[in-house]
Parts: structure tokens; sequence; C-alpha cells
């Protein structure tokens, strides 16, 4: 009898253990996914007085990443399938390291250059990630998901938080601060190195992929996990670009400002790694979907109306909507699809048009604060983007297949 009783947890103990150094190398790689981009927006009064770049230049900082995943996520299947999953992750890597070495250069022109570099590097992470995990935790989506949602967020908060003492209270000046997670990506390259010569090429993604990827432009609902995905991605972006400036403008400090968008992206922690478990054994997420944006509602409103009295709580809810938006937009695309090359496929489609979609916003809500000398309107224009959300999340949360 204790045979019997012991003979799955072994098998699963077993498959655990050969799947530890995937694992690890799924999290180091979520870990330089976000940082690059999120320590920027407690910097951009320092960039904008050091080089004397408008409010509008300014919002190009978080646009151009954006443009730079909506090029490339459609061939990064495609790379993928003719040079290896591993390899073209590898690549990805070293260009990122470059584009935040070239960032980091105190010149507005290597400042733009180097954040499009680093921009197209993460658009090939972050489309070939959620493939990897149907390829090869099929059975264990949810958490996986999770896991690197969880990830991403937590070292996007530890970046939004440390900007400002790493720029003002050791010296380092906002290139410095902007420069060291180039460190992170480097730790990520070498550990993801043995991968590469261990693969093989093609592994992740079969000829089926080609007539997947095709047919996704006509299917209802690709396009409805699309757009969710580009809606709550503009959401995030405009916070992540924005946040810190409306914090200022209720009267906090710059460094408190930058803790307030490392409270936003923390308080997504939580949500970011339990939403994924449980929305995968739900039949559809559509309570999950409206939960969401009474959180988006209440916490944008909070926001809107200024009671600087409770303003924690407005950035924790808005935390919680975030980090529920996106673990679902991340699950959906594992979800929705029945194997590998379906998800690459489905993630290529959505990070390509959805971050197009996300691309107007930080650049957009800067002008309309440059126009109207107010975040009043801007902070109105997010809650009816959160309208569209909750619609685009219902037709996302049905349960069936691309």
């Amino acid at each position: 009898m204790s045979v019997q009783s012991d003979t799955k947890p072994t098998g699963l103990k077993r498959s655990l253990s050969l799947s530890w150094p995937i694992i690890i190398g799924i999290v180091l790689i979520s870990l330089t996914m976000r940082s690059p981009l999120t320590s920027v927006g407690p910097l951009v009064g320092s960039i904008r007085e050091s080089l004397g770049l408008s409010h509008t230049a300014a919002g190009l900082l978080t646009t151009l990443p954006l443009l730079a995943f909506s090029l490339l996520s459609p061939f990064a299947p495609i790379l993928a399938r003719r040079f290896g999953m591993e390899r073209i992750i590898l690549y990805a890597l070293v260009l990122l390291m470059a584009g935040i070495a070239v960032r980091s250069l105190t010149a507005t022109v290597p400042l733009f250059a180097g954040t499009v570099l680093l921009g197209l590097a993460i658009a090939v992470c972050n489309v070939l990630i959620p493939g990897l995990v149907k390829r090869d935790f099929s059975h264990n989506v949810g958490l996986m998901t999770g896991l690197y949602s969880v990830s991403m967020n937590l070292c996007g908060a530890i970046a939004s938080g440390v900007s400002v003492p790493l720029a003002r209270n050791l010296g380092f000046g906002w290139n410095g601060a902007l420069g060291i997670w180039g460190l992170l990506a480097l730790v990520a390259a070498l550990f993801w190195f043995p991968k590469v010569r261990a693969s093989h090429a093609s592994a992740m993604i079969t000829t089926s992929g080609t007539s997947t990827r095709r047919n996704l432009w006509r299917s209802p609902l690709a396009w409805m996990i699309t757009l969710f995905m580009g809606l709550q991605s503009l959401l995030f972006y405009v916070l992540i670009a924005w946040l810190p400036e409306i914090m200022a403008s209720r009267g906090l400090s710059e460094d408190s400002a930058g803790w307030m968008l490392s409270l936003f992206q923390f308080a997504s922690l939580p949500v970011s790694f339990i939403v994924p478990i449980v929305a995968g054994r739900m039949k559809n997420q559509r309570l999950l979907v409206v939960m969401m944006t009474v959180l988006f509602f209440v916490s944008l409103g909070g926001l809107y109306f200024g009671d600087n009295a409770l303003i924690l709580l407005w950035t924790i809810l808005l935390g919680f909507a975030g980090g529920c938006a996106f673990s679902l937009a991340m699950i959906f695309l594992s979800l929705r699809t029945k194997d590998a090359s379906d998800a690459a496929s489905l993630s290529g489609m959505s990070q390509s048009v959805g971050y197009l979609l996300a691309a107007t916003g930080p650049t957009l809500f800067g002008l309309l604060h440059d126009v109207t000398a107010s975040w009043n309107f801007p902070i109105l224009l997010l809650l009816m983007v959160s309208i569209l959300l909750f619609i685009f999340g219902l037709g996302a949360s049905k349960n069936h297949t691309v």
C-alpha cells in the first residue's frame, strides 16, 4: 500500500527536479523584463531637467519600447522556429545589455536609441516565455504563469523604488541608476548559456505554427485577447510613466512619489501569483474580470477626486487591479490555446497589436497634461479605458480555444 500511495508524488518530484534549471532560467529572464522600463518613471523629472525634454518627449521613453514590442513580436516565433527558442532568448539578453548600456550615456540620441534596443530585446522574451511555459509545463500553466508574472512585477517594483536613491543618495546619477540593471541581464545570460548548448534547434515550435498564426487574425477570440492585452498594457505603462508625476502634483516629494510607484507594483505581487492559479482552475474567468474592473474604478476614482488621506489605499488597490489584469492577459495566452505553437503565435499577435495600442498611452497622456496643465482629464480617460478592458475581458474569458 505504501508503494502504491507514493508512486504519484515520487513521479511528480522527479519531474520537478528535472525542470528546476528551466524554472530558474525563466525566473532570471523574467527579472530582466520590467526593471529596465520601470526604473525610468521616477527619474523622468531628472532626465527632463538634464536633457531639456518636454513632457511629450519624455513620454517617448515609455512609448518607444512599446513600439519595439509591436514591431518585433510577430517575428519572434519565426526566429524561434528557425534558430531555436533558447538561442533566440540568449541573443535577446545580449541585446538587452547593449541597449541598457547605450541608454545610460548622458545624451539625448543614445538615450532614445538604447531605449529602442532594449525594447526589441524584451519583446522577444515577452513572446517566447508563454510558449516555453506551454511547452515544458503544460500541466502547471497556472503555477508557472504566476511564478514568472510575480518575478517580473517584483523586480519592476524594486527598480521603481531604488531608482531615485541610487541616482541621488549613492551619486549614480540618472544614467547610472538606469545602467545598473544591465548587470541583471548579464547574470540571466550567463545562466541561460548552457541551455542553448543543450537545446535542439526548433524545439519549441512545429511547422503547424505557420497556419495557426495566419488563422488567428480571423479569430474573434484572438482579437478579444489581443485588445485585452493592449488595454491592460496601456494602463500599466501610462501609470509607470506618469504615476510619480501624478503623485507629485498631489504634494508628494520626488522620493515619496517614486516609492508610491514601487508600492503600486509591490501590491500587484500577491495578485500576480494567485490569479493565474485560480484562473487555471475556473471554467471561465468572468468573475475575475469583474473584480479587476471594480478595483480599477475604485482606485482611479480615488486618484481623480484627489483625496490624499487615502492615497496609500488607492495605490494599493490600483496595484491589485493591475496585477489581476496582467495575470489574466498572460494566462489567456495558455488557456485559450491547444499547444506551444498556438501559444507562441497568439502571444506574437496579441503583443504586436496590443503593444501598438499601448504605445499611444504614455505620449498621449503626457500631451494631454501639457495641454490641460492637469492630470484630472488623463485619469478620467483611464477610467474609460477600464470600461473597454471589462468588455474585452468578458470576451476573452470564454471557455474556448482559438
